[in-house]
Formats: structure tokens, C-alpha cells, sequence
């Protein structure tokens, strides 16, 4: 008698990472986190906090440099965004889920060693402390989680050499579901105010429902979608491309109600 073979079924993991405007309106923020808070199950935050840290920049007295929409971290910026994406804004999310009974943990890459990443190498531009990733934890990471935690992080990693570095947020979501996908099913939400990828930046209805790797490659030749979200784009399809089971873009209601347009991510 042949013996059975059953496949081992993963527990469903949650990422979302929360950026754009959202992340800069209270009310918002807060129905967000609320709505956060009520997901069942294992779950991850993941933040940004760019508009915040150049509203703090500016009160300082210096203007943060940008290229192509991209923050230059020289020292003094680097000092901004640790203490808005690390201090202000992560406790201020942490002690909000609190308030909702979802046990939070605030991080960034530093703590725990969860997160490694190199200071970025210069090509054409110099980015300053702008950060690569190297490694994520998911031994730490998934220890937090079985012990009833859920981590936030900030977009702050480190080099293990005493270094902080500023990280794109899209990028950590996207690293650190790759690290969890091996053991867990990752259902990765990217959140923004928008509806989702839209073809036309002007109509907020006009969403882009789902997308494959195919489909991708032709818009984006074709300048259908906004320069401001191929780089999120390209996260999702590395992260599918390497074992995250499900993606999706769209605004922040979508993590408890899918009965409306975003945009699917799927590979060809």
C-alpha cells in the first residue's frame, strides 16, 4: 500500500506596508491602524514617513536635497529621518495599535539585527546613507510573531558596522516578505491613498485590476504607468518571483474589505 503523502499546509502571514499620504493624515492614519489592527492572524507594518521627515528638516532650517524624487541622506538628513521614521512617527503607530489590542513591536533594522544593508555604492549619484539590503532576519523576525507580537518597522536599517541607513520602505516590505515566504504563506499589501496602479494619474477610477509580469513590461514601455510607481512595481515582482504567494496595491481599506478595484499583482 502506498504511503500518502500530505503537503504541509503554511499559516497565512499579513504584510502591508503603509505610505504615501496616509501616512501624513491622522485621521486617516488612525482608521487605518484600526482596520490594521482587526486583521486575523499573523501580521507585519511596514512604514515610511518622507513628508514628515522634510517637514522637520524644514523647521531645522535646511531643506532636505531630492533627484528624481529620491531623498539625498547626507548626516543631517540621516539624523531627521531616524528620529521621525524611528522615534516620532513608529511609537506614535505602536502605541495606537495598542490602543486596539494588537500587540505591536517597534523597530527598525538595527534592532534585534534584523535587518542588514550596505551604504549604496555610487554610480552616477552619490545618495549618502541610503541603504542596499544585505540580509533580513527571518529567524528573529518569525520569533516575534510565534511569541504573539507584530512587528512595525521604520525605514531605518543599519550595516552592523554601528552605521544607520536610510532604506526605501517599498524594498524592506518586499525583503522581508522573501524572507518569510519560505515559511509562511505572504500575502503582501502595498497601501496609498489611491485605488491602485491607475492608467490615467488624472482618474482615480481608472485602475489597472490585475497585472502580470507581461503586462508590466509593455506599459511600462509604453509610459502607461507614472515613473513614481515603477519602482514599487519592480519590488512586487522581485518578491513574487521568489515565493510570496499574493500581491496587491491599493488604499488602505482593501486589508479588510477586497469588494472594491486595486490592483492584483500576479506573474505571467
Amino acid at each position: 500500500m502506498k504511503e500518502l503523502k500530505y503537503k504541509q499546509v503554511k499559516t497565512k502571514l499579513t504584510i502591508v506596508k503603509i505610505g504615501g499620504n496616509v501616512i501624513n493624515a491622522e485621521k486617516a492614519l488612525a482608521i487605518f491602524l484600526k482596520d490594521f489592527a482587526s486583521v486575523k492572524g499573523l501580521k507585519i507594518l511596514i512604514h515610511g514617513g518622507g513628508k514628515k521627515a522634510t517637514e522637520l528638516a524644514s523647521k531645522l532650517g535646511f531643506q532636505p536635497k531630492m533627484i528624481h524624487g529620491r531623498r539625498i541622506t547626507d548626516q543631517a538628513n540621516l539624523d531627521v529621518v531616524t528620529m521621525v521614521y524611528a522615534g516620532l512617527l513608529n511609537k506614535k503607530i505602536v502605541a495606537q495599535l495598542q490602543q486596539y489590542n494588537c500587540n505591536a513591536l517597534g523597530l527598525s533594522g538595527a534592532d534585534a539585527n534584523s535587518i542588514q544593508a550596505h551604504k549604496r555604492i555610487v554610480k552616477d549619484i552619490d545618495y549618502g546613507f541610503a541603504g542596499d539590503i544585505d540580509k533580513v532576519d527571518n529567524t528573529i523576525i518569525q520569533s516575534f510573531l510565534e511569541n504573539k507580537l507584530t512587528p512595525v518597522f521604520c525605514a531605518i536599517t543599519h550595516n552592523k558596522k554601528g552605521q544607520l541607513l536610510n532604506t526605501n520602505a517599498d524594498t524592506i516590505a518586499a525583503e522581508i516578505a522573501v524572507a518569510l515566504a519560505k515559511t509562511y504563506h505572504v500575502e503582501l499589501i502595498y497601501c496609498f491613498e489611491k485605488k491602485g496602479v491607475l492608467k490615467d494619474v488624472n482618474d482615480d477610477n481608472s485602475v489597472m485590476e490585475n497585472i502580470d509580469s507581461k503586462l508590466y513590461k509593455i506599459a511600462k514601455d509604453k509610459g502607461v504607468i507614472a515613473a513614481g510607481m515603477l519602482p514599487k512595481l519592480e519590488n512586487c515582482f522581485y518578491a513574487l518571483q521568489r515565493g510570496v504567494a499574493e500581491i496587491s496595491i491599493g488604499n488602505p481599506a482593501i486589508i479588510v474589505n477586497k469588494n472594491q478595484k486595486y490592483t492584483r499583482l500576479v506573474l505571467a
